[in-house]
């Protein structure tokens, strides 16, 4: 009863989508999404706060059995997630995907946003099924749904490969979890994430983990199967790559969350956390070191999701490795950070993509070297994504410190207690350098995109864009300034969903963690105050003053022009050395020889191309041009051969009806 009343559902919106006039399609779409998340995040909010109990819904149905839908405490922190998200995104669509509507058919326009309202609702679902064939059936209505969204611009070719390659990678992995949910039905009798406890007597709970890792890790764009982020986001419109990159891919480290929330034998434990451990490293070494060498904003933003969840996977293998090691202290505090990770990074993950779009509308590139300067045209997106890019390098006073913070942390206490020394100082390692590389991709993308002269007249004639854009950035900036600003409150609620993790761990935050959090909070307000207190006294000494604007001092060179700045490839050239090994280059054009004293006007490009991805479209490519020859010469224009194929199949149906393998 229940998939007929959710198919009726669907059916109900979509009619209501289609029917809708054009320009107020995005009202119905934000209403079903605000109404669906208020429902659901009030309870969450009711659980997190222990206010109410688990929430609980059996569904039963004559096919697939008995099945549950829950909120317990993880499933609400993803509730609030993709609640706000969910909301933002919509709205910014508003102002997004105005320019479309004299261009688009109102069909088109109706199937995006139906497409948008299933991949938020087919969200929610995941999140709060527990297992078997509601979750993979949510999961599959959430791929397809993305992968609808992503061919909003199908007429260009880069599109409809990027979604190929997505519904390809994506298909793969559905494949990969229904036979890790095959495997536990065929041992237990249950096809739920509970049930993986009891396929811990058989011993061979590192081989089910590693089909669940392999299955949830294409969806969060682990290595090496991440090869469709840095293709689907450029491709996508920006609200559609904000909502992807900042929640969908966090349902894949969500399902891996949950399983290793059933685990508790301490050798498995350990073995797991290794391996979550290494992936992380590797996952965010790979995406930091690919996001720095980007001339793109969207590819440079879709490789530091990757880097991102690198980080939320380091710290999940501290924890998961400190618990098998029976330091439930240190899990605590690594796994806290890691959570706090998550949150904070579909914050500033959606609103730099947001700004990526505002750009992109105005200046019809997101190209870097083809910008410039435009923190004086749009002085309100230029703020915003500086809070996103000052919280994603992890810097005070704003959220991405926290959760990094203690990350480090419980990797620091690690190795002081002497628990698994040589893993955390491999994270440990690991971190710094990823941090080193974030600030100075970051460093790159902001000061080259926004500081400087515009480099084209796109950049010289845009202007701020709409209030329903900036709205939509406002949300999580205030967020991301609040977690920084009061991290103690934050932690306080999240210390409670790690401890579902550790059942048998007291919460230790309150009392070595939150007083070193409030002296930062208070360290933070009063470098606030006191930026607020010179900036009145700098705008009060301005009054009695004359301000004079002029050119930037050009070292004593008079003949200065647009084109002598930085460009994206000279800013990151030192470690494109470090990253040739993994990239594959593509020079355009031709750059000036050390020879010529007196150039002459040159053009020239580089694009650097994920290795891993070469290897896959050669792959896959080559794998469906077989296949389609294979099908052709089946085409031979001959009836007899027709009615040939039709008796071999039906022969083939009869015998295997005799053997029972049908």
């Amino acid at each position: 009863m229940f998939y007929v009343f959710l198919l009726l559902a669907l059916m109900a919106i979509a009619t209501l989508l289609f029917i809708t006039p054009q320009r107020a399609k995005v009202w119905v779409a934000t209403s079903i999404i605000a109404a669906t998340a208020i429902g659901l995040v009030v309870p969450a909010v009711g659980v997190l706060t222990g206010l109410l109990p688990t929430f609980q819904y059996a569904i039963t149905s004559a096919l697939f059995g008995q099945e549950t839908i829950s909120i317990d405490s993880l499933s609400a922190i993803f509730i609030i997630i993709i609640a706000v998200a969910g909301i933002t995104t919509s709205i910014y669509s508003k102002g997004y995907l105005q320019q479309y509507l004299d261009k688009k058919s109102s069909a088109h326009i109706s199937l995006h946003y139906l497409s948008l309202v299933i991949l938020v609702l087919a969200m929610f679902m995941v999140v709060m099924s527990s297992g078997g064939f509601s979750f993979l059936f949510s999961w599959e209505l959430m791929t397809i749904a993305s992968f609808v969204l992503i061919l909003f611009d199908a007429q260009r070719r880069e599109v409809t490969r990027a979604a190929l390659t997505y519904l390809v990678m994506m298909h793969i992995g559905f494949v990969l979890l229904i036979a890790a949910f095959s495997t536990l039905y065929a041992f237990t009798g249950q096809a739920s994430f509970d049930a993986i406890s009891l396929y811990i007597s058989d011993g061979k709970t590192i081989l089910l983990f590693v089909l669940f890792l392999l299955g949830f890790g294409m969806k969060a764009g682990l290595f090496p199967m991440h090869i469709w982020l840095p293709e689907a986001h450029p491709a996508a419109p920006s609200h559609v790559s904000a909502i992807m990159s900042g929640v969908m891919i966090k349902t894949g480290v969500y399902g891996v969350m949950r399983v290793i929330w059933q685990l508790n034998q301490a050798n498995e434990l350990y073995i797991i956390g290794i391996i979550i451990l290494i992936a992380g490293i590797i996952t965010g070494l790979w995406g930091i070191l690919l996001a720095t060498t980007q001339n793109d904003m969207k590819r440079l933003l879709a490789y530091s999701s990757m880097e991102n969840v690198g980080i939320i996977f380091i710290g999940l293998g501290i924890a998961t490795l400190s618990k098998a090691s029976g330091a439930e202290s240190i899990a605590t505090i690594a796994l806290c950070g890691t959570l706090l990770h998550l949150i904070n990074h579909s914050l500033f993950k959606s609103l730099l993509f947001y700004g990526a779009g505002n750009i992109y509308s105005q200046t019809h590139t997101t190209h870097l070297d083809k910008l410039g300067g435009i923190a004086k045209h749009m002085p309100l997106t230029a703020i915003l994504f500086l809070v996103a890019t000052v919280a994603i390098c992890a810097l005070p006073p704003l959220n991405g410190f926290v959760g990094e913070f203690l990350i480090y942390l419980g990797m620091f206490d690690s190795v002081r207690d002497g628990m698994n020394t040589l893993p955390a100082a491999a994270g440990l390692l690991s971190m710094a350098l990823i941090g080193g590389f974030v600030v100075l991709a970051f460093s790159k993308l902001y000061s080259i995109v926004f500081l400087g002269s515009p480099r084209h007249h796109h950049v010289a004639e845009s202007r701020e864009v709409d209030n329903y854009r900036i709205v939509a950035m406002v949300v999580p900036a205030i967020i991301i300034c609040l977690i920084g600003i009061l991290p103690q409150y934050s932690i306080k609620v999240i210390e409670g969903v790690a401890l579902q993790f550790l059942p048998s761990a007291t919460p230790i935050l309150e009392q070595y963690i939150t007083p070193t959090l409030f002296y930062v909070s208070l360290t933070v307000l009063m470098l606030i105050i006191v930026i607020a207190l010179l900036y009145v006294i700098k705008s009060r000494a301005q009054r009695r003053r004359v301000v004079t604007h002029g050119p930037t001092w050009g070292c004593g060179f008079t003949s200065s022009n647009i084109h002598m700045q930085y460009t994206g490839e000279s800013f990151a050239e030192g470690v494109e050395s470090i990253a040739t090994s993994i990239t594959k280059n593509t020079i355009e054009g031709k750059a000036v020889g050390k020879g010529e004293i007196f150039p002459t006007k040159h053009n020239y490009g580089i694009k650097h191309k994920d290795k891993i991805d070469s290897l896959f479209a050669a792959w896959w490519v080559e794998f469906l041009r077989l296949i389609n020859k294979r099908i052709m010469s089946l085409r031979t224009g001959k009836i007899n051969h027709y009615i040939l194929f039709a008796l071999l199949f039906l022969v083939a149906i009869f015998i295997l009806s005799l053997l029972n393998l049908i």
